[in-house]
């Protein structure tokens, strides 16, 4: 079966028997070990895009019981988890990909780069990888996308926490280097302190000149509105927004 615009149909994993499911079904079929790829950063219209590959050791370790969706754990959560990922993980890799490079290529690509990227560097050849929420060409093992990913795999879980606490972190010493904008608090989302900072200072060089709100802010001409609606399905992770090619992105 092929899904619409040519993408292969998407593979919905059910939690079931606590995250390991499906990486421990396929390291007994002779597919591990299993890597996780996930990203933080999509949405906001400041800072980077921060994507993280994870490659779990088989054995469901007591310290990673509270593993989750990053977006479910409390920050304090997050920053305790980070460290004991880390120590107690096969390989990981952790990449930032600028706001002037997703300017440059576009946000749905700078991700599939990112992921790519994210695999390559691991110290650590994984047999399987799965990502988070879409399929990503190029990588050079058999992959799977899972829809909710970092709520149904532990690894994938493993790579959010890694990628959400560095850019997380990313953003703080931000807020140091350019002060007024909030970017400790907001981390670069479009909260109506953001926009209220962003319209009495101007965009600064950490802005995606690509996002709509900055372009109007900065007196950029305005986007293809095909392009707009396309970029507003990918930032909010609809993946109906495939429907925008790399070449719809390209500015």
């Amino acid at each position: 079966m092929t899904a619409r615009n040519g993408w292969p149909p998407r593979v919905v994993m059910r939690k079931a028997g606590g995250l390991r499911t499906l990486e421990a079904a396929l390291i007994r079929s002779g597919l591990g070990p299993v890597a996780g790829v996930d990203e933080a950063g999509r949405g906001p219209c400041a800072g980077p895009l921060v994507v993280a590959a994870c490659l779990l050791a088989p054995k469901a370790y007591d310290k990673l019981a509270g593993l989750d969706d990053s977006k479910k754990l409390t920050e304090a959560t997050r920053e305790g988890l980070y460290p004991v990922i880390t120590r107690l993980a096969l390989a990981w890799n952790v990449v930032v990909i600028p706001a002037w490079e997703i300017d440059s290529i576009g946000i749905h690509v700078a991700n599939i780069e990112g992921m790519r990227r994210a695999v390559a560097g691991l110290g650590h050849t994984p047999g399987y990888v799965l990502t988070d929420g879409f399929r990503v060409p190029g990588i050079p093992v058999p992959s799977l996308p899972v829809i909710g990913g970092d709520a149904a795999a532990a690894c994938i879980a493993a790579a959010s926490i890694l990628a959400k606490v560095t850019r997380d972190r990313i953003m703080v010493e931000m807020d140091r280097r350019l002060p007024g904008y909030g970017f400790a608090a907001h981390k670069g989302y479009n909260t109506p302190e953001h926009t209220a900072a962003l319209n009495a200072l101007g965009p600064c060089s950490e802005h995606r000149r690509s996002w709509r709100n900055v372009r109007e802010t900065a007196g950029l001409r305005p986007l293809d509105p095909a392009v707009e609606y396309a970029d507003a399905m990918l930032a909010d992770g609809l993946e109906d927004g495939r429907v925008a090619t790399d070449a719809a992105h390209a500015r």
